[in-house]
């Protein structure tokens, strides 16, 4: 019976560790750092559901250009 009860007090534990954003009530967004060369998509990455201060630090975040490359987040 105490392995029973462990194994499910377990259970739980790893079942609230996977909380997404939504549940938590915060606007999130999946959000990924994407690089243009002659407006051709050259590169992605860093793909991921932001929320809340993180989410408005990647919007605020202007887009850069280096050697001809342009990188920025873009998020749906």
């Amino acid at each position: 019976m105490k392995r029973k009860l462990a194994y499910a007090a377990g259970l739980l534990l790893i079942a609230c560790s996977f909380t997404a954003c939504s549940i938590l009530g915060d606007n999130c967004e999946v959000c990924r750092l994407v690089s243009y060369e002659n407006n051709n998509q050259i590169d992605a990455q860093f793909e991921g559901e932001y929320c809340g201060n993180d989410l408005l630090t990647i919007k605020a975040t202007p887009p850069t250009t280096t050697g001809g490359v342009t990188t920025q987040w873009e998020c749906n």
